[in-house]
């Protein structure tokens, strides 16, 4: 896959540990020319909280993903990070202090978060081709007068620190996270041509959701803040309009200036009606051990005109986000249902919309 791909982009998937010496690293090493760590280089992997001591941080801990990024440069397979902040996985010791002083506590929740990052960056120095910086900071709701996300710990501890008295503004947790990223991209001797920095969302194949992502943007880039790109998670379902995808590349695009990724593609089957999310009724039923071959031909069509869509200059890596339909967020039993979004099935085995991807003459029945 990487060899036919390899004029157009990156080809990666999102992967634990495990995956390096386990059945599916001949998988890797045979198709992918780009790794991203699933859950190794989040915050909560690399520095906890103390069991037991929510407020004060654990020992840096990058074995599990260094365990990565060695199988990667082990065999020519390069690296993109995930992810120095996200709200989900933030511990706690970053906010240490903000219950009882709000504004007296962020200097040092500023100087965590500096210090986090730049001994992240620093370790992985120039192993990656790619951070995202931020992940999911963008407003869903397209009427939303502020384009920020507002329930995240960041926003929520600097507008604390604000309504204290504090000259912040809640959003100002994004710019820090740039700036202390560039800086030691540049300890390391790096520029943004080595070291891309991204701004990471879902849904940014939706207008509204897109018309707030580039509201941020524009925010950052006109306060000067270093940003190179925007990774698109792209968590689609099998009746995804491409036309759609191909628009929030062109926007990006049209920003000047950014690159385009895709950070973590997939395809869920199930194309329930609105009455399934609102009320319950009319989902699809599960498919069980396989999916029907009609639906995996459906998927194999959207596959072959997503990578036919990503085939423009400022698409520079395409990950899913997973490797096999055996290991895939979307098989939580939180679902309830079996499903089959990527490339290879359980077993490592390329299904048609592997073939789809590979052959754009193979003829899909």
């Amino acid at each position: 896959m990487k060899t036919v791909l390899a004029a157009n982009f990156l080809v990666g998937a999102a992967i634990p540990p495990n995956f390096t010496t386990s059945r599916e690293s001949s998988v890797l090493i045979k198709h992918m020319s780009s790794l991203t760590a699933e859950n190794a280089m989040k915050a909560d992997t690399i520095q906890p909280s103390i069991t037991g001591t929510p407020t004060e941080p654990a020992a840096l801990n990058f074995a599990p993903a260094d365990t990565i990024v060695a199988f990667a440069q082990a065999n020519n397979i390069k690296m993109r990070g995930h992810t120095l902040l996200w709200h989900v996985t933030s511990p706690q010791w970053f906010f240490k202090g903000c219950d009882t002083d709000p504004a007296g506590c962020l200097p040092n929740v500023r100087i965590r978060l500096h210090d986090y990052i730049h001994n992240v960056v620093v370790h992985f120095g120039n192993k990656l081709y790619a951070w995202d910086v931020v992940n999911e900071v963008v407003a869903q709701n397209p009427a939303s007068t502020s384009p920020y996300r507002t329930d995240s710990p960041w926003y929520q501890a600097y507008l604390d620190a604000k309504n204290a008295g504090a000259n912040v503004e809640p959003w100002d947790y994004i710019e820090d996270a740039f700036r202390y990223a560039d800086e030691a991209r540049a300890s390391l001797g790096l520029t943004s041509a080595d070291l891309k920095l991204i701004i990471n969302d879902y849904n940014t194949e939706i207008a509204g959701k897109r018309a707030n992502l580039i509201r941020v943007i524009n925010d950052l880039r006109n306060k000067g803040v270093p940003l190179d790109g925007v990774g698109h998670q792209l968590h689609i379902r099998i009746d995804a309009n491409v036309a759609d995808v191909t628009a929030a590349l062109v926007d990006i695009e049209n920003l000047g200036g950014l690159v385009n990724q895709v950070t973590e593609l997939d395809v869920n089957v199930y194309d329930d009606p609105q009455s399934c999310g609102t009320s319950g009724t009319g989902c699809i039923a599960n498919y069980g051990t396989f999916m029907p071959n009609a639906v995996e031909y459906r998927q194999a069509r959207l596959y072959r005109a997503l990578y036919a869509a990503f085939k423009r200059p400022s698409v520079q890596s395409v990950t899913t986000w997973g490797l096999n339909d055996g290991h895939t967020w979307y098989n939580d039993p939180s679902f309830g249902r079996t499903n089959f979004p990527l490339l290879f099935d359980s077993a490592d085995n390329p299904k048609w919309a592997f073939w789809a991807v590979v052959d754009p003459n193979i003829a899909i029945p």
